[in-house]
């Protein structure tokens, strides 16, 4: 059976921000899905919980473990998510996992300053859109600058989502994971606070920098990214094979 891909997006964004890992997993005949998690993309108007967003993964990760074995991806939120979903109670039929763009707690501080600054910002004129348009066209390649707004911003879910967020126990999770684990951060990311910890309590785990790259490194090199997710492909066809 061949390597299934499910991928989870970041906060504010939804699942359209994998267009051009969803066209080069097709290009390549790779099975994929990639979820909106409640209150983004076409579910916009749902309440975001943890357990609805965890059910959402687990129900297209056991869908797509029907077919083959599973390469878990997440960035950002969708990481923070991903990896506390693996490494919950119970086992999932997981058989790898890449957390993009998320090695830094959702807790104390730190998520109180960003939950600050998310705040400022919807309080801007055009609820700060044009910010972060003006943020795009700087840092983003034309092919696929468009791919992160494209189902819509879930600017009203962003506070409830990010305040969910503190009741993960990430610390927990890394620890109880086994199976194969990257790590990817753009250099410049500014969720690579914690980076070193997460290393610690996942030695196991592989950490690839992206050079010249920040937070949204899925868009900004894309074909970097694409490279990962074939190592890992590659990785778990390995396993299956032996």
């Amino acid at each position: 059976m061949s390597v299934q891909i499910v991928l989870v997006h970041g906060i504010r964004t939804s699942a359209t921000m994998w267009r051009s890992q969803v066209a080069y997993l097709d290009e390549n005949g790779y099975a994929c899905t990639a979820v909106d998690l409640p209150g983004h993309g076409t579910r916009m108007d749902e309440d975001f919980t943890l357990h609805e967003a965890l059910h959402t993964i687990d129900a297209a990760v056991r869908a797509a473990a029907e077919r083959g074995p599973v390469l878990l991806v997440g960035h950002s939120m969708g990481g923070l998510l991903c990896l506390a979903y693996v490494g919950g109670g119970t086992e999932p039929p997981v058989t790898a996992l890449i957390a993009a763009s998320c090695t830094a707690f959702p807790r104390g501080t730190s998520l109180s300053a960003y939950r600050i600054v998310a705040r400022a910002v919807d309080r801007l004129p055009d609820r700060g859109l044009w910010l972060t348009e003006r943020i795009l066209d700087a840092t983003i390649p034309l092919e696929t600058r468009a791919d992160f707004a494209a189902g819509g911003y879930a600017l009203d879910t962003q506070d409830r989502a990010l305040q969910s967020l503190a009741d993960l126990d990430i610390a927990a999770a890394l620890e109880r994971i086994r199976i194969p684990l990257w790590f990817v951060n753009g250099q410049y990311d500014q969720l690579r606070v914690n980076e070193n910890l997460f290393r610690r309590l996942a030695p196991h785990a592989e950490l690839i920098i992206v050079p010249r790259t920040t937070h949204l490194v899925t868009a900004m090199r894309p074909r970097v990214f694409n490279a990962v997710l074939q190592l890992a492909i590659a990785t778990v066809e390995t396993q299956s094979i032996s």
